[in-house]
């Protein structure tokens, strides 16, 4: 098992056109052809893996093109409709193909050449024209599509593409994705707590249930050397405030030589975790050195989130997946005399959205948890940015809430946490107020760049709701 961060997606490409067209206009197919080959090359350029079904001209090659895409397990299926075709040569690979499907009308150039062309060259341009019929036909058998119009070198038109190949590689994300839980629900919060089973009902994918104990044994059998390398790149990687301690930081890089093992024996996309513990047995100690080890597997694309906050993870992991990093975040407070939020935690960090060099900073309480260690501060990078969770609807359907806004300067505590101040242009009490009314959990995913866009695609084709936050 290999973790999904390093499966690019997989776009099933089939291209198609009505096969009585070639014999009466001889110059048209190998056109057709082209325009076909060099989708393909763009959709490579997105970083997908294409799985190229070739050209089809009529219901019997349709057939064979939906059995190699079916067989192909492809995470979206694309069907470019160069000039007028039939239904029943792309309604058979969207049945079988078991994933999302994109159809795309690109003709050659912004425009024909009307005093020119003849009908061979008009034909050409004629994608449009089967567009109505595919959707008559999928809505009346029940496949959700979705479509982009543009011209094949339409930048526009691309960026669209690119969102649901995105998109995709989202939802591949959660369905091929393994999730780690260790630990135990931190007491008394009813928000956190999640329904299992409503994972794999709402996104697919595996939870893998784990005990702290998994990572004892781990962390038992790092050896010295292990635990130096983590140290030394962790000393490359982050400045050292002058209140780590030696044996704090020694003891959380060998946790995070720990982790590493945990991660990769689990084959694990993303962990969530917490643990009590008592008296400064090993457990407790454990809990409390997983901040710098959590913010290392977060930076390489396996997203961890502390108090056992596996929605907040998947979120995280879905933020990541886009490129827009997503770190473990909570209200802090409100500054009305800016008119900025303050929100971040004292948990796993994405190292990779931080305005400055990470700091670690060390910590003789973690405020609301047992033990002590190091923990990772910093303020993520200013510009656009979105706060994005997930919610458990109490009917068990899960929900995206997204909301865009800006990091900005100003005042940031210091006190071993991430923090950032974020302008949403409103009243920040009138924001907090609206944000809560969504029903999000104590904690989200705050990333880097304005996703809802992108949402709203991944949400479609999970077919789950996004609610849009904005006051």
């Amino acid at each position: 098992m290999t973790s999904t961060a390093a499966s690019p997606v997989r776009v099933g490409l089939v291209a198609g056109g009505l096969g009585t067209y070639w014999p009466q206009f001889p110059g048209l197919l190998p056109q057709l052809q082209r325009s076909a080959e060099r989708v393909a090359e763009r959709m490579r350029g997105l970083g997908a893996e294409v799985v190229d079904a070739g050209f089809v001209s009529d219901a019997e090659e349709g057939a064979v093109a939906a059995e190699k895409l079916r067989a192909a397990g492809c995470d979206i299926i694309v069907g470019f409709l160069t000039t007028y075709m039939t239904a029943t040569m792309l309604v058979p690979i969207a049945q079988r193909a078991d994933a999302p499907v994109l159809l795309i009308n690109l003709q050659p150039t912004e425009s024909m050449d009307h005093e020119t062309f003849d009908t061979g060259q008009w034909l050409a341009y004629c994608g449009a024209c089967p567009l109505p019929e595919m959707a008559n036909a999928f809505a009346r058998c029940g496949i959700p599509f979705r479509s982009v119009s543009g011209y094949l070198e339409d930048e526009r038109a691309w960026a669209k593409i690119g969102r649901w190949v995105r998109a995709a590689g989202v939802r591949r994300a959660l369905r091929h994705g393994r999730h780690g839980l260790m630990g135990h629900l931190y007491p008394g919060m009813l928000d956190v707590s999640t329904d299992l089973t409503l994972v794999s009902a709402n996104f697919g994918g595996h939870v893998e249930v784990l005990e702290f104990d998994d990572l004892r044994v781990r962390v038992e059998q790092v050896t010295d050397a292990e635990a130096a390398a983590v140290e030394e790149a962790a000393r490359d990687t982050f400045e050292l405030d002058g209140s780590v301690q030696a044996d704090d930081l020694r003891w959380a890089a060998r946790v995070a030589a720990g982790l590493d093992r945990l991660a990769a024996d689990f084959s694990l996309d993303s962990l969530a975790y917490y643990h009590r513990g008592l008296d400064g047995e090993v457990h407790e100690r454990l809990g409390a050195g997983m901040i710098l080890g959590a913010s290392l597997l977060t930076a390489r694309g396996i997203p961890a989130a502390g108090e056992y906050e596996l929605r907040t993870s998947l979120a995280m992991l879905v933020a990541d997946r886009l490129g827009a990093g997503g770190s473990f975040t909570e209200l802090q407070a409100l500054d009305f005399r800016r008119g900025h939020v303050e929100m971040g935690h004292d948990g796993p960090a994405h190292l990779a959205i931080s305005a400055r060099r990470p700091l670690l900073r060390g910590l003789g309480v973690y405020h609301g948890k047992r033990g002590h260690g190091v923990s990772v501060e910093f303020d993520v990078r200013h510009g656009p940015v979105t706060a994005f969770g997930i919610i458990q609807r109490r009917d068990g359907r899960f929900a995206f809430v997204a909301a865009e806004g800006e990091t900005v300067d100003g005042p940031l505590l210091k006190i071993g946490n991430t923090t950032s101040r974020v302008d949403f242009g409103c009243d920040p009490g009138e924001w907090v107020d609206a944000w809560s009314a969504t029903g999000i959990s104590h904690h989200w995913a705050l990333a880097t760049g304005h996703l809802t866009a992108d949402l709203r695609a991944v949400a479609e084709l999970l077919e789950i709701e996004l609610v849009e936050v904005r006051p």
